[in-house]
């Protein structure tokens, strides 16, 4: 993993330096999740490449700006089988559920820019992914646009803050288990934790 930039929201902060004070499976567990496989599995070569746009716009990351491999995160866990153990009965199950709605995302884009959702600009994408999102419990493709939109957030977010990158980004020290917590308090940190470097700036607020 790359080293912590000085000038992040948590200056110096890097999450795996405390790796030795978990215990070996979960040390083991967060590692691998820095060494998702490149090649994914799941996907076709036009899925992956739709899936990854689609991701970077719902993260608002269209340029991976974290360098997290969600959409290869999202690939190992289809492969494997790892849905969340449950999918509302008027979808289908998961796999199926992200091959049909990337493909949708794809015709949405033809139709209206005259190329496939990944060779879109960031502008497009978006657009197209707002228009899922503002059809709310109504069909999309014969789909519930909400339940689609539940379905991709889902996998993305999970993916993304269970990476490691985004703890350094967020300032999270990771599992507490078995050292523990001993300063608890607002505002109150571990000798191994750091402070915010930018207070006053509300990250929300800057996107919108």
């Amino acid at each position: 993993m790359a080293a912590p930039s000085p000038e992040g929201r948590f200056p110096g902060f890097a999450v795996m330096r405390q790796a030795p004070h978990w215990d070996e499976v979960t040390a083991l567990t967060i590692r691998s999740r820095a060494d998702v496989p490149s090649a994914p599995r799941f996907f076709t070569a036009a899925e992956q490449a739709t899936a990854k746009a689609l991701v970077g716009q719902l993260l608002d990351q269209p340029h991976d700006e974290l360098g997290v491999p969600v959409m290869e995160m999202i690939d190992a866990r289809l492969a494997d089988g790892q849905t969340d153990g449950w999918r509302y009965e008027d979808m289908p199950e998961d796999g199926q559920a992200w091959r049909d709605s990337l493909a949708h995302l794809d015709n949405d884009a033809k139709e209206r820019f005259g190329a496939g959702f990944a060779a879109c600009t960031d502008g497009e994408q978006a657009s197209i992914v707002q228009a899922v999102q503002d059809l709310g419990s109504r069909e999309w493709h014969g789909l519930p646009a909400g339940q689609v939109w539940s379905l991709w957030t889902r996998y993305a977010c999970t993916a993304l803050y269970a990476h490691p990158a985004a703890w350094d980004e967020i300032g999270f020290s990771g599992p507490a288990y078995p050292r523990g917590y001993k300063n608890i308090g607002v505002d109150a940190r571990e000798p191994f934790e750091v402070r915010d470097g930018k207070p006053a700036q509300d990250p929300v607020r800057e996107r919108l």
